[in-house]
Order: structure tokens, then C-alpha cells, then sequence
């Protein structure tokens, strides 16, 4: 429902059509902000079409965490691994490795689990609202997220990861073979036991896209797509006018939320935000009526993420590190294919070929993401760098953004997402 006492508030540009600027296209119209929406790809292709439509309040640890490191070297000599940095002369690749390997410790986790949880539940609880209003059903279920395991190693670590989520007050169990088999009778597991995050959930995301493109264009939201920036135009330390290569836009209020692009932006605000793509792959597949998957679940040695969506089960996975191309190495998704009968030894899957998606995940150095107004141009707000959350945390980035733009304190405290961090 559209407010009408708070219109007329000004134009808001907001660069960039993936969940994030979506939500804040959503909770801006409704306070009467005038909003275009400027993509320079199709509405129908941006990374948070392909993703594994999970909601994770389970995520509360950083990508930038004790660990990472020693796997991702292990796994680098493995042509089918989930994890992958592409070798290139590149300074950003070099200077956000640099930082990485900064950030991966114990101290800058425990700074910021709870207020990624926070933000997890948060967009949760927004979801919940969304899927209640007329003209939206993107098959929200809030029924939990498998988190399977089939090594001691692994199901070591699980059990204390477990451990902290409960002291963190999120709803998990430990659960056995039998126990977790329990929740799938329609599916053979071959798992050592499992995690399972009832706070979790799930949705789809190609129907929610559509949606809420749907909604805002009935609410006069304009979209221009194909519409690439090539300048700001600036007065003092505001932004007048965005120049494209589809025409110009007068802008009162600008937001960044072009996912793996932001870095590229901001650079031309004289801003650093250093955001690194990661390359991930998905495909869908058709089970028989006697092998429905239930809920979503994470093959956690495989890395790779499973998601039963509109009568099909969404296989995704792998994290390429490095600049962006369109070549889908196959390598990498054949890696997602063998690792499904390790754990679903009844499920055939044969490599999906034509039928494979990718897209970039936008991640920072330090693993958390941007969220808030620039320092030096007042009237920029940035929301994005969510990583492998951006979906999960959609909602929330466009109710803040919304709080922001009206100079309300929104419910989460921001400060750590500071958006600017990394400039001098």
C-alpha cells in the first residue's frame, strides 16, 4: 500500500535491477519517492536469478574466516573443486587477496557473527511480510535448511559451529543419520549426520524477481534497461545527474546496487570499494515423483547447494575468484554433478548441458557487506558486497536503504557495513 501523504519526496536513481535494488525500489516507492531503476543488463539477468534461493540466518560467519585460507590452497590443485582463484596479473585481485588474508581470523568473526545473524533474520522476517501481500507467491518456505556432513572432520566442526548459532539464539539441531534421514522419506541420504538451521528457509527466486518487477512497474517505478553509467555529474558533494548511454537522469538520491560492478562505480566518485566477483554455477533438475527433496540442504564437503523450487531441485555451487568473462568451465560444474549421488546415491544426475547458469557473487575483502551512505558525496547511498548472502539479505538492504533516504535510525545498527571503509 502506497502512502499518499509522503509523496513527491524527490527522484531516487538506483543503479543496478538484483534483489537489492529491487527491495529498495520497493520500500521507497511506498514512501513516495520517485524511483528509476537503471540496469545495464535485462531485468531478467542478474545474479539473483540463479541463485540457491536460500534465506540464512545460519550464515553469521564472514567468507574472510580462520580456515578459508589453508582449504581454498588444497583446493586450488583440484580442477573440480568448488573453489577456485583464476592466476592473472591483476592489482585488484592482489590487493583484495592481501586484505583477505588480513581479515581471516578469529577476532574479525567474532566482531561481526551477531550482526550478520541480525541481518539474516531481519530480511527473514520481511520475507514473511512480502509473501502475505496480494500478487506475491515465490514459494516462501521457512521450513529449515540441511546442513549434511558424511566426515568426522566436518561433522566435528558442524557440531561446534552448531554450538555457537545456539549462543547466538538461533534454532539448530544436531541430527544423526536416522534422525536426519527422518526428514526426508521420499530421498536416500548417505550422510553422517547433519545440522539442521530451522530459522532457515527457502524461496524461488525467478518468481519473486518477476513479482516485485510486476509490483513496482503498477507503483510507476521506471526501468531502463541496457542502460550502462558513464558519468556523475556533480554539484559540491552531491550528485545532479546520472549520464548514461541512454540519456541523462536528474537524480535527488542515488543508490549503488550493482552487485559485482559496484567497485567500478564507485571509482568514478573517486571512491574505493573493492569488491571481487566470484563466479557460481547452477542447474536445474526433474526428479521422479519417488525422489522429492523436502528441504533445502548443503553438501558441506562438496560445498554445494541443493534447493527443491517449482516441482524441480536447484544444484549450485563453486566460487571463482577473478575477473568477469562468460565461459562456463566445465570443469567446475562437473564438480557440482559427481558430488550429488555421494550424497543422494539414488539421483542420477547427468552434466546439465545446456541447461547451466552463472553469475557473480559481489564479495568484499573482509567478507561483509556494504550497506549506508558515502562520506564524501552525501546523497549516495551504497547496498551490496552480501556475497553468497545477497538474497538472503535483499529485504533488509531496501528496508534500510529506505530508513536511510528518510533519515530514520533503521532496526539494524550499520556502522560495520560502513560503505567506504576501504577509502582513504
Amino acid at each position: 500500500m502506497l502512502n499518499a501523504e509522503s509523496k513527491n519526496k524527490g527522484t531516487v536513481i538506483i543503479i543496478g535491477a538484483g534483489i537489492a535494488g529491487l527491495s529498495s525500489a520497493f520500500y521507497l516507492v511506498q514512501e513516495g519517492w520517485k524511483v528509476v531503476v537503471l540496469e545495464q543488463n535485462t531485468l531478467d539477468n542478474s545474479c539473483s536469478y540463479g541463485n540457491a534461493g536460500m534465506i540464512v540466518p545460519s550464515h553469521f560467519t564472514p567468507l574472510a574466516a580462520p580456515g578459508v585460507v589453508a582449504q581454498g590452497i588444497r583446493w586450488m590443485f583440484n580442477k573440480k573443486s568448488p573453489f577456485y582463484v583464476r592466476p592473472s596479473l591483476s592489482w585488484n585481485l592482489l590487493r583484495w587477496g592481501v586484505n583477505f588474508l588480513k581479515y581471516a581470523n578469529k577476532q574479525h568473526v567474532d566482531k561481526h557473527v551477531e550482526i550478520l545473524r541480525d541481518v539474516n533474520l531481519y530480511s527473514s522476517g520481511l520475507y514473511d511480510e512480502l509473501a502475505k501481500m496480494p500478487g506475491f507467491d515465490f514459494e516462501l518456505e521457512q521450513n529449515g535448511i540441511m546442513l549434511l556432513y558424511k566426515t568426522k572432520e566436518v561433522q566435528h566442526e558442524e557440531i561446534e559451529l552448531a554450538k555457537r548459532a545456539q549462543d547466538l539464539q538461533l534454532d539448530v539441531e544436531i541430527l544423526d543419520t536416522e534422525a536426519i534421514q527422518a526428514l526426508e522419506p521420499q530421498m536416500k541420504l548417505d550422510v553422517l549426520g547433519g545440522a539442521f538451521y530451522k530459522c532457515d528457509g527457502k524461496l524461488y527466486p525467478q518468481k519473486l524477481m518477476k513479482q516485485l518487477i510486476a509490483y513496482l512497474k503498477d507503483a510507476g517505478v521506471e526501468f531502463h534497461e541496457q542502460t550502462t553509467v558513464t558519468k556523475f555529474l556533480l554539484s559540491g558533494q552531491k550528485i545532479k545527474e546520472v549520464n548514461t548511454t541512454k540519456g541523462n537522469f536528474a537524480a535527488d538520491e542515488v543508490v549503488l546496487a550493482t552487485g559485482a560492478d559496484i567497485s567500478k562505480l564507485a571509482a568514478k566518485l573517486g571512491v574505493k570499494i573493492p569488491i571481487m566477483p566470484g563466479k557460481g554455477y547452477s542447474f536445474m533438475y526433474t526428479p521422479s515423483e519417488s525422489h522429492r527433496l523436502r528441504h533445502a540442504a548443503l553438501l558441506l564437503e562438496a560445498r554445494v547447494a541443493v534447493t527443491p523450487m517449482a516441482g524441480q531441485i536447484r544444484f549450485s555451487g563453486t566460487m571463482e575468484l577473478g575477473s568477469t568473462n562468460d565461459i562456463i568451465y566445465r570443469n567446475r560444474v562437473q564438480g557440482i554433478v559427481e558430488s550429488i549421488p555421494k550424497y543422494f546415491p539414488d539421483l542420477n544426475v547427468a552434466y546439465p548441458e545446456d541447461n547451466v547458469w552463472f553469475g557473480y557473487r559481489p564479495c568484499s575483502p573482509d567478507g561483509i557487506p556494504y550497506l549506508g551512505r558515502l562520506s564524501k558525496i552525501s546523497n549516495v547511498t551504497v547496498a551490496g558486497g552480501a556475497g553468497m548472502m545477497g538474497l538472503s539479505v535483499g529485504p533488509a538492504f531496501g528496508k534500510i536503504v529506505a530508513d536511510t533516504l528518510a533519515n530514520r535510525s533503521p532496526q539494524i545498527k550499520i556502522e560495520t557495513f560502513k560503505p567506504d571503509r576501504f577509502s582513504p
